[in-house]
């Protein structure tokens, strides 16, 4: 793959023969059963999956941005959940990396590293959703400790992580809002419940679980950075890996739809002649990997960005954007292309058109994407700038 190194292109091999040996033949079954992924899980932490984003000397298999989204996708295609599974794990090592102190990196980017300990973001709250400034949680300054009060939700892996990075107020009356948000990282005890497991449409297996935080107390050398009030800024900067994650992982899911429909158009007849050669059927195979190859490129130039250090909020929700409604509607037409094998749970297909929606409308919605975009395009080309 173009801009990958040597080893890069590697990795990304060995999780692709990971997905076509391992995923692909049970992938059907944990999902229908809503089964967590044990031992995929697991193979995944002795793959150096979970370390990908920990530089030395915490890790060993530092890789860029654009070889972690051909990760993101090569899991994807197998199964979207593993790629869920290390999302939010990844935006936590890069706010570590990036932000923490170095006794917060040394505490925990070793064992994020092996999998070991595994992480996640805390940030959207029931009545909230992408609307981060308008936040509840708390966190009061009591001697040498804060005292979380609040409730987040659609909080991925949160019975299996033992460390979330909460989003919370550690100063209700700062003007304006965001300058009063602070990033806590804070282990579960108690105080700290996971009060439900949310059903979902699709991204089963792994968990989405609504937090309840009552009188919960983290040492005040949990805030990251050591400085109140970072917090917004910092997860900006963590939200673009993320998006660029979420969009590495529609590409996977509209990849494995393609690839599918394929197989399918070519081995399926009707009129005396395989399918693909009807027309409507061939033009719907075309659209599909056109928009798909268009994903991929909007994803990767997004990844170089992300990597060069430039601030890539409207690269990244761009990639997002685009991949995810892309995913979708290459789900959707898969499902015509199958006809009524499509819409059967024996075929793969019904899965990625229930597993499609979630990029849609996970980190940050799409309508909130647009926004970020459209800002950032009037700040880079302001008419007062001139």
């Amino acid at each position: 793959m173009h801009g990958l190194t040597q080893e890069e292109t590697e990795i990304v091999a060995l999780v692709g023969e990971f997905v076509d040996k391992e995923v692909r033949p049970v992938a059907q079954e944990l999902d229908h059963a809503n089964t967590y992924p044990e031992q995929l899980i697991d193979r995944m932490k002795a793959m150096g999956v979970f370390g990908l984003a920990i530089p030395e000397p915490w890790g060993q298999a530092q890789v860029s941005a654009q070889c972690y989204a051909a990760v993101t996708e090569e899991l994807a295609r197998g199964w979207m959940s593993l790629a869920g599974a290390m999302g939010g794990h990844t935006v936590v090592s890069k706010l570590l990396v990036a932000f923490g102190t170095r006794e917060q990196q040394d505490a925990y980017l070793p064992r994020m590293a092996t999998g070991e300990l595994r992480a996640t973001m805390a940030l959207t709250e029931p009545g909230g959703g992408s609307d981060l400034q308008a936040l509840r949680t708390t966190a009061r300054r009591d001697g040498g400790e804060y005292v979380v009060n609040g409730s987040k939700t659609w909080i991925t892996n949160a019975r299996r992580s033992g460390l979330i990075a909460l989003l919370c107020k550690t100063d209700a009356g700062a003007q304006p809002a965001h300058r009063g948000i602070s990033i806590l990282l804070a282990e579960p005890g108690p105080g700290f419940h996971v009060s439900r497991d949310l059903p979902k449409l699709g991204y089963k297996g792994v968990e989405s679980c609504e937090l309840a935080f009552d009188g919960f107390r983290v040492p005040a050398s949990a805030l990251l950075g050591g400085a109140e009030g970072e917090g917004f800024a910092q997860m900006m900067r963590g939200l673009e890996i993320g998006r660029i994650q979420v969009a590495g992982r529609a590409l996977g899911v509209g990849r494995a739809a393609l690839e599918d429909s394929l197989r399918y158009a070519q081995e399926r007849e009707t009129f005396g002649k395989p399918i693909w050669l009807h027309q409507s059927i061939g033009n719907y195979l075309a659209d599909m990997a056109t928009k798909l190859e268009a994903a991929r490129q909007l994803v990767h130039y997004a990844a170089r960005r992300y990597d060069s250090g430039e601030r890539a909020d409207m690269e990244a929700g761009m990639a997002k954007l685009f991949a995810s409604e892309t995913a979708m509607e290459v789900a959707l037409n898969a499902m015509r292309i199958h006809g009524g094998y499509g819409y059967s749970t024996e075929f793969d297909v019904e899965r990625y058109f229930r597993d499609a929606p979630l990029m849609i409308v996970g980190e940050g919605t799409n309508e909130i994407q647009r926004t970020v975009i459209a800002r950032q395009l009037v700040k880079r080309h302001s008419l007062r700038a001139r």
